[in-house]
């Protein structure tokens, strides 16, 4: 999970939150809103940091917008943020991120999640450890309940992607400093570039998992 710093809201939909009974499910055509919430996170998803893009993300309410949550904040731009489906259609255990999420809302068992990207108050970077191996984890107890049953990001599929980006980082690492210690100046600039967006303004995929190690490295190298 990392940080997102919120931008503007389209124009569009704060037109057409002023108009009466307006509502989320009302609001179209969504293709802009989309836009501006990929561009501001980079187009990684809000909870796995997966790429996604147009086609195939879901704009997710951060708070639920059922009507026994927060139905006022469905159309509140810093409850929006971009999300891949999480196998949205499977079976529950193979759902992750919104799809898995969105189904506890559905069951009433949750409205909201610890952790929110969004919250420029606490930082969802502080909160989140990572293994070599791929895993997430919290030393929060109900934050580390959250990352494993709602949001479902130890599942095997995003483990083995956050193990294999993080090893294609140290293997070229390696390759650069052979039989050599890695350079502090090195470490630094690798983690500039995945703190920053790219000239498309993309993040890299799940780069604040190798962000943490790297970060580790360099102050206990």
């Amino acid at each position: 999970m990392k940080r997102i710093i919120k931008d503007y809201e389209p124009p569009c939909l704060l037109q057409y939150r002023q108009t009466q009974d307006a509502n989320y499910d009302g609001y179209h055509p969504k293709e802009l809103l989309k836009t501006s919430l990929l561009k501001e996170q980079g187009y990684i998803c809000c909870y796995c940091m997966q790429r996604i893009s147009i086609h195939n993300m879901e704009i997710e309410h951060n708070k639920a917008q059922n009507k026994d949550c927060y139905p006022h904040l469905q159309l509140d731009y810093k409850n929006l943020i971009a999300s891949c489906s999480g196998n949205r259609g499977k079976r529950l255990k193979n759902l992750h991120c919104n799809g898995r999420k969105g189904y506890y809302e559905g069951k009433k068992i949750i409205c909201k999640i610890t952790l929110n990207p969004v919250d420029s108050n606490k930082n969802c970077e502080t909160y989140i450890k990572y293994s070599s191996t791929g895993k997430i984890f919290s030393d929060d107890e109900t934050i580390n309940h959250e990352l494993n049953e709602i949001l479902n990001l130890n599942h095997e599929i995003l483990v083995k992607n956050r193990k294999e980006t993080l090893f294609s980082v140290i293997n070229a690492l390696n390759e650069k400093f052979r039989n050599k210690t890695w350079s502090k100046e090195a470490i630094k600039k690798k983690l500039e570039e995945l703190s920053s967006k790219d000239a498309e303004d993309k993040y890299s995929p799940y780069c604040q998992h190798i962000i943490w190690y790297l970060s580790k490295r360099l102050n206990n190298p």
